[in-house]
């Protein structure tokens, strides 16, 4: 055996005493590990819990009520002596007061975040935009009491057929309630958009408002879309603000100065403990949430896939 042959074996040899060092990980970090592990399963078990309880309830109801009484009825009066049980006038007046909130807040919430993002100084922003946070905390049921005694007697004013009770002023403070999520989401997507691409279409000529409107906001056009849509679950959902101040009257309408009935309000209604469990009537609790999770589930499903759609053509 030659010295070049010996040298092989003896790395063959010491490759195969060689034992690996095998790191053992620390008691913390394993213990960390477990509990965001169970953090996340407990999150997980309770959505399906909730699920299950929703879905388990709501074949409850329609083993009594039947899908084209529930889709072809106009009329919800579940606690009558004549019961009808139409979803219809429940949606409609959760549809109208959101798109109320939209319509107030969409233009305020939008530029408020396009001076934000492209004309406050670094230093004024730095100050705007946690105060305008600052309506995100405030309690849903001082909006809805603002609205009953304070909006709704101003716009009465204004427009003398507005009843007491109505659909418009819960649906302005659910507006001015979500600006902040239209203006925080959308001034975010908008500050991340590249300065190459503004400074390119300076090069090219255009002024700062062609700029905007024409480079910055279709490049974050997704986030901008993302933060509405989210914005119309937030006041599908609102629960408070429609229960103080928009009255308990489920009517098939797209009035606003009338009394209106939201899904949320109604769920207000009969959670309060005067309807026995295991009845009809507090089956609807469940079929209405459940129709509410459709609703708001979907919507954040076209959130999803247009913020794809969007971020790939940009």
């Amino acid at each position: 055996m030659n010295k070049r042959e010996r040298k092989d074996a003896n790395a063959v040899r010491g490759a195969v005493a060689f034992k690996p060092f095998k790191s053992h990980t620390p008691f913390r970090e394993r213990l960390v590990e477990s509990g965001l592990f169970g953090s996340g399963i407990l999150s997980i078990l309770t959505t399906a819990a909730i699920l299950a309880v929703l879905v388990f309830e709501t074949v409850g109801f329609f083993r009594e009520v039947s899908l084209a009484q529930f889709l072809g009825d106009t009329e919800w009066t579940p606690l009558f002596s004549e019961k009808h049980f139409g979803i219809w006038p429940l949606l409609s007046g959760t549809l109208l007061t959101s798109l109320i909130a939209i319509a107030v807040a969409l233009p305020l919430g939008l530029l408020a975040a396009i001076y934000l993002s492209e004309f406050a100084p670094k230093k004024l922003r730095k100050v705007v935009k946690p105060a305008l946070e600052v309506l995100a905390g405030v309690p849903t049921i001082v909006y809805g009491y603002f609205a009953l005694v304070f909006l709704t007697p101003l716009l009465q004013r204004f427009i003398p057929n507005l009843a007491g009770f109505n659909a418009l002023s819960p649906g302005i403070m659910m507006g001015i309630m979500i600006i902040p999520m239209i203006s925080s989401l959308s001034e975010d997507a908008l500050y991340a958009v590249p300065t190459n691409l503004k400074e390119g279409a300076y090069a090219l000529g255009s002024g700062r408002l062609a700029a905007i409107f024409r480079v910055t906001i279709p490049s974050a056009f997704s986030g901008i879309v993302a933060s509405v849509i989210l914005a119309t679950s937030r006041a599908i959902g609102e629960t408070m603000i429609v229960a103080v101040a928009a009255g308990q009257q489920p009517r098939l309408t797209f009035d606003p100065r009338v009394p209106i009935e939201t899904m949320t309000a109604y769920i207000v209604q009969i959670s309060l403990g005067d309807t026995p469990t295991g009845t009809i009537e507090y089956r609807t609790i469940f079929v209405v949430g459940s129709t509410l999770f459709l609703m708001t589930f979907v919507m954040n499903i076209i959130s999803q896939r247009m913020a794809r759609r969007f971020r790939g053509r940009t």
